[in-house]
């Protein structure tokens, strides 16, 4: 690149950034990252170390990585579509399509036995769904809490160690239905479960797969041709292992192979939560088109309300302050990862300046080793992915060190 380099990202701070990924795939603590910077209408991408910590392929622009929870910010695309074409509405009760979760019962207590329970104040809407404050949701500062032990003692996660639902929609939504919600219908904004359950709402107001409808009006009208929840045979060896690394000693274990792993063949059930694989330019053009605010060139993908709704915090205050405390409190287990405030719809948005990145930036990370965001002041896209899983900090530290760069190059 010459001169500014990417619209006003000067040579010397894409030098800089390149060197500081460098330095953490020569750690030896990352086998090899893929990240991709846009700005105006330069794109910048880095390509560096190898898919496997023993060597092999080198990473390459068309690396097709899983997003694992970078998943969430694509996915809730599908349902914002069924909402531009008031097929849905934000505050209609889900029971006609989930009537798994119609009158349900609410704990007592967050923290309380499963039996101690008081009836929902009211149902369960599409907006409690898109804002994740549905009731249900994983609490990681709570994994001994009787509800937390129930989602894996039913296998509505967890079903063979892997944290994605493994059986079909129908299924899920069964085994789902046996439990108590934690919270009331619009009280608290809780992780992932409602991600997924929009999933099943979309295949099931339009009586497609999740997937299908996906594709249609949003991957293939954006060019997503390496996005889906699952990697086809001729794609496969562009796919790197998923690793593990040791927690004590930083011994990288395969958490999912390539060939034959969970990402080689269609999967029982299509995660809007976090089972989407995908390279850095096919979310590259996902996130400029929420920066275009719904366009894709000429084409329109989503109407400028959708994009707004979806990018802007959608939290009350009381549920602002509640995920406020939530992240601070989770700071030690995530690795100071989901410190942003605000929600949107399906993605986090800044509200308080928290680190380099500054309000109204959204996006979110994946517990993969992956992180997309966008940031309308700078009209800035950052993406970086790898496929060193969360078990040690070193992928989040990474991650960090990304954005605290890249921020420092935006020298206008």
């Amino acid at each position: 690149m010459r001169g500014k380099g990417t619209d006003g990202l000067p040579e010397a701070g894409l030098r800089r950034l390149r060197e500081v990924l460098t330095r953490h795939v020569e750690s030896g603590k990352i086998p090899g990252l893929v990240a991709l910077v846009g700005r105006g209408g330069e794109t910048h991408v880095e390509a560096i170390g190898t898919m496997r910590p023993d060597g092999g392929p080198p990473m390459r622009r068309d690396t097709v990585f899983r997003m694992a929870s970078t998943t969430k910010p694509v996915a809730v695309a599908a349902t914002m579509a069924l909402l531009d074409d008031c097929r849905l509405r934000l505050d209609d009760p889900t029971d006609a399509w989930l009537p798994e979760l119609a009158d349900r019962r609410v704990l007592e207590r967050p923290d309380g036995p499963l039996d101690d329970t008081v009836p929902a104040r009211r149902p369960i809407t599409v907006r409690d769904l898109l804002t994740s404050t549905c009731g249900l949701g994983l609490d990681m500062t709570a994994p001994g809490s009787a509800m937390m032990s129930a989602y894996f003692e039913r296998k509505v996660y967890g079903e063979g160690g892997w944290l994605l639902p493994a059986v079909d929609p129908d299924e899920w939504m069964r085994r789902l239905g046996t439990l108590p919600l934690t919270h009331q219908p619009g009280e608290r904004w809780l992780y992932n479960v409602s991600d997924d359950l929009l999933g099943v709402l979309v295949a099931r107001v339009t009586g497609q797969p999740f997937e299908t409808f996906l594709r249609e009006r949003v991957l293939d009208p954006l060019g997503m041709r390496d996005t889906a929840f699952h990697v086809p045979a001729d794609k496969i060896h562009r796919l790197p292992p998923l690793y593990a690394p040791d927690p004590r000693t930083g011994e990288f274990t395969i958490e999912d192979p390539a060939e034959g792993g969970r990402h080689s063949t269609p999967p029982a059930f299509p995660s809007g939560g976090g089972g989407l694989d995908s390279t850095v330019d096919d979310y590259h053009a996902y996130f400029r088109m929420l920066l275009d605010l719904g366009k894709h060139g000429t084409e329109r993908v989503l109407s400028r309300p959708a994009v707004e709704l979806m990018t802007t915090n959608r939290l009350t205050p009381a549920q602002l302050a509640a995920r406020e405390a939530w992240g601070r409190e989770a700071v030690h287990l995530s690795y100071g990862q989901g410190q942003h405030g605000g929600w949107g719809f399906g993605m986090a948005v800044r509200t308080y300046r928290g680190d380099y990145a500054p309000l109204g930036q959204f996006g979110w990370d994946g517990g993969a080793g992956t992180t997309a965001y966008a940031d309308p002041e700078n009209r800035l896209v950052g993406i970086l992915l790898t496929q060193t899983g969360m078990s040690t900090p070193d992928s989040a530290r990474l991650i960090h060190d990304f954005w605290t760069t890249l921020y420092q190059a935006v020298d206008d």
